[in-house]
């Protein structure tokens, strides 16, 4: 495959925070996140997070952050004078675009209204929060700290705290859940009158309790899609447009960071286990760098390379894959320019996958843009293996 060096060029850039540290690991998690035991270093992880940012700025010299986000593990666990002091370490660092969007992913068990001023007051102004479910008996089988009480309360303090860009994660298909339960989830969680909802299936992740030891009561594959479908019906009832597999937002509100990680965007990973994504102009390249990923051995380490868990450049053959495993994920597609752009290939390069897509009425093609069928969205997995070679 050809590279094509005058068509790469940098795309928008965002900053990813990881904090490591959770109460609780629950069942289904594959993320990076580890049980909290005793008083947290949090002070000291700021400290690593900013020394670790200072690595990565010759990667970003000059180019803007358009968006920051705080995932974890929970975020919400770490003081809200130690957020707003890491963002002032790193507004100093880099240029902030005006009204940047800075999402912190906070879970219903951890927070306080005072907590919620606090990081209103650092500058976060989107939420994220991990509610999963309304249900008691649902949140207690997935591990969860919360009650649907608490996850109530938690949201209507954000939002008299003056947050008014709230994310709600929910999931379905979960144990010992009908249809008329995950109804009842999507109805509490309108009567709240969020911005943005995440509505995505449980899944049984490698390397996590659940896939060791599956839970009892989960819906069959046909029981998972009526529910799914019935909910996207609800949502799209209730105003919230799909725009990506598992992502709805009111007018205006999708979530600009992750939108950029499906446009196959660049950003910076920091905090430990964090994975970054860098374009260079200068020599047409893309670098996946990652770090360490035990919060022990990170914050040891964070201050030097050692810190740097490994550097990949993405090979050009590779590219078209990576490209789609994000971009096929947005209900409008992409654009063809756009992918030369982002990838530095030519459109010719993946024009016979294109017509193997359409063939398969997986994708339509009109003229420059690009975008799945609704049957090409329930068999994504296949339509971007079409993209992967070698």
């Amino acid at each position: 495959m050809s590279l094509s060096p005058s068509t790469l060029s940098p795309p928008p850039l965002s900053l990813y925070v990881h904090i490591p540290w959770c109460v609780r690991k629950c069942p289904y998690c594959d993320f990076n996140s580890h049980q909290g035991r005793g008083e947290l270093p949090f002070a000291a992880y700021v400290d690593a997070l900013l020394a670790d940012l200072d690595l990565d700025l010759p990667l970003v010299w000059g180019r803007t952050v358009q968006t920051v986000f705080f995932g974890g593990g929970t975020p919400s666990l770490m003081p809200g004078e130690l957020i707003d002091r890491f963002l002032q370490g790193a507004s100093s660092r880099l240029r902030f675009a005006p009204g940047c969007e800075i999402t912190l992913e906070t879970n219903p068990g951890t927070v306080e209204h005072g907590s919620f001023k606090a990081y209103c007051d650092a500058g976060i102004n989107r939420l994220s929060f991990g509610v999963q479910s309304f249900d008691d008996g649902c949140l207690q089988r997935l591990g969860r700290i919360h009650d649907s009480s608490e996850a109530t309360a938690a949201i209507k303090l954000a939002q008299d705290a003056g947050f008014d860009n709230i994310n709600l994660d929910l999931m379905y298909a979960l144990p010992g859940q009908n249809l008329a339960m995950a109804e009842s989830d999507l109805e509490q969680a309108f009567a709240l009158q969020p911005t943005h909802m995440s509505h995505y299936q449980l899944t049984l992740e490698p390397n996590t309790v659940f896939a060791a030891r599956p839970p009892s009561g989960l819906p069959d594959e046909d029981g998972s899609w009526d529910i799914q479908e019935h909910c996207q019906a609800m949502l799209a009832d209730a105003g919230y447009r799909q725009y990506e597999v598992s992502a709805y937002a009111r007018p205006g509100r999708e979530c600009v960071h992750n939108l950029n990680y499906w446009k196959y965007g660049d950003y910076l990973g920091i905090g430990a286990g964090a994975h970054g994504k860098i374009t260079s102009g200068h020599d047409q390249s893309i670098l996946r760098r990652w770090k360490l990923k035990h919060p022990a051995a990170y914050l040891e380490a964070a201050d030097s390379e050692r810190g740097i868990g490994g550097d990949e450049l993405i090979a050009t053959e590779r590219r078209p894959f990576e490209f789609m495993l994000n971009a096929l994920r947005l209900v409008d597609g992409f654009s063809l320019t756009g992918f030369e752009a982002s990838t530095g290939v030519p459109r010719s390069a993946i024009q016979a996958q294109l017509q193997e897509a359409v063939q398969k009425q997986w994708l339509l093609v009109d003229g420059d843009a690009v975008r799945p069928t609704a049957l090409g969205r329930r068999f994504t997995n296949d339509v971007v293996e079409l993209f992967l070679t070698g």
